[in-house]
């Protein structure tokens, strides 16, 4: 919104044209969208104790947990809101990739509304699995056929295999159920890991800012080349958006670090996810994103395993599931586990980010 302006400026005093560069504006979308968090925080926060929206502790989770009751939840919403003020105000909103980002990610975040909502009135557990996991089918499929449709080469659906340069996959119509799959589980995944104060948010910030760096580089025909990455027109814009959820992801931190004053909930935490899913599938980076999200694969593999475990062979495979649940079972102090989670999440994105020569 706000560079439609600029542009008229632009075009009126030249000194303007700065504010034309992805770089300036990138940066100008974090640090908006962290004083807005910032700003935001406290009155949201009130709120949320006003209206007594607080998180429902699972009785089977770990005792030390149950200190955490009343603590406000559905905190995505002021993530969202920085996000959303923040990419709107600094990005070109004629931008498809902007387009599908703020959809995907409102739309999802309404789906985790609706599900915090029901824990916070109806039901503890929330909406059904099978409704919940049917709404996101929905919006992965609008989105991934949407993205289909309107491509202007093949390269925008080819699968990139890391480190190794002449391996390219013309997914073809697989496209689609590819798209689906990578956003809905990139989105689940994230709301596991969802399990203690700042665990999730992040991570996210990380792998957010180095599919950042993806996303300038593959817009540019020039670094795209030399790098051997997919070039694709108009991509380095959503280093804007990725900004903005930087800048956003860290004020919630602000609130979010132990012990926690707020909890994101659903709201942010599947759209946060799904943000993240489409990011990599637009950059073409969908490889790249499982070793950068580490973190995420697996706290969701361990959900899978215990499960498959439990009921097939009737025991468990860890303490408890999310795996960040087990280290606090072994006597781990959460900030402890959050710290260490970091560290390996960081290490991972150094891995990611080497495959832009590694190849």
């Amino acid at each position: 919104m706000f560079l439609y302006i600029l542009e008229y400026l632009s075009s009126i005093n030249s000194n303007f044209q700065v504010f034309e560069y992805i770089t300036l504006r990138a940066i100008l979308s974090i640090i908006t969208a962290l004083m807005i968090s910032l700003i935001l925080g406290p009155y949201i926060i009130n709120q949320f104790h006003i209206n007594n929206m607080s998180e429902v502790i699972r009785e089977d989770g770990p005792s030390s947990h149950m200190s955490k009751s009343g603590t406000p939840t559905m905190g995505g919403l002021l993530i969202l809101s920085s996000l959303l003020i923040s990419t709107i105000f600094w990005a070109n909103l004629e931008n498809k990739y902007i387009l599908y980002l703020i959809f995907t990610t409102v739309s999802f975040a309404l789906i985790g509304f609706l599900d915090d909502y029901k824990k916070l009135t109806k039901s503890k557990n929330g909406m059904p699995a099978r409704n919940k996991i049917m709404l996101q089918l929905i919006v992965a499929g609008i989105i991934a056929y949407t993205m289909f449709t309107f491509m202007e080469t093949t390269q925008e659906r080819q699968l990139i295999i890391p480190f190794f340069k002449d391996i390219i996959i013309d997914l073809g119509i697989f496209f689609i159920p590819f798209v689906m799959l990578v956003i809905i589980s990139t989105s689940n995944a994230v709301n596991l890991t969802d399990g203690l104060d700042g665990l999730a948010i992040m991570p996210v910030v990380l792998v957010s800012g180095a599919l950042g760096i993806f996303a300038y580089l593959s817009g540019n025909i020039n670094f795209s080349e030399y790098l051997l990455i997919p070039y694709i027109k108009d991509s380095g814009e959503i280093t804007i958006f990725i900004g903005a959820l930087v800048g956003s992801g860290l004020g919630f931190l602000w609130f979010n670090s132990y012990p926690a004053q707020v909890f994101m909930g659903d709201v942010g935490a599947l759209s946060l996810g799904a943000a993240v899913g489409l990011v990599a599938i637009i950059v073409r980076q969908e490889i790249v994103l499982i070793i950068m999200g580490g973190i995420f694969v697996i706290e969701a593999l361990s959900v899978i395993i215990q499960v498959l475990s439990f009921r097939y062979r009737k025991k468990r495979v860890f303490l408890m599931a999310p795996f960040h649940h087990h280290f606090e079972q072994k006597g781990w102090a959460e900030p402890k586990v959050v710290v260490r989670f970091w560290i390996i999440s960081f290490i991972l994105i150094l891995i990611g980010l080497a495959t832009l020569k590694l190849r």
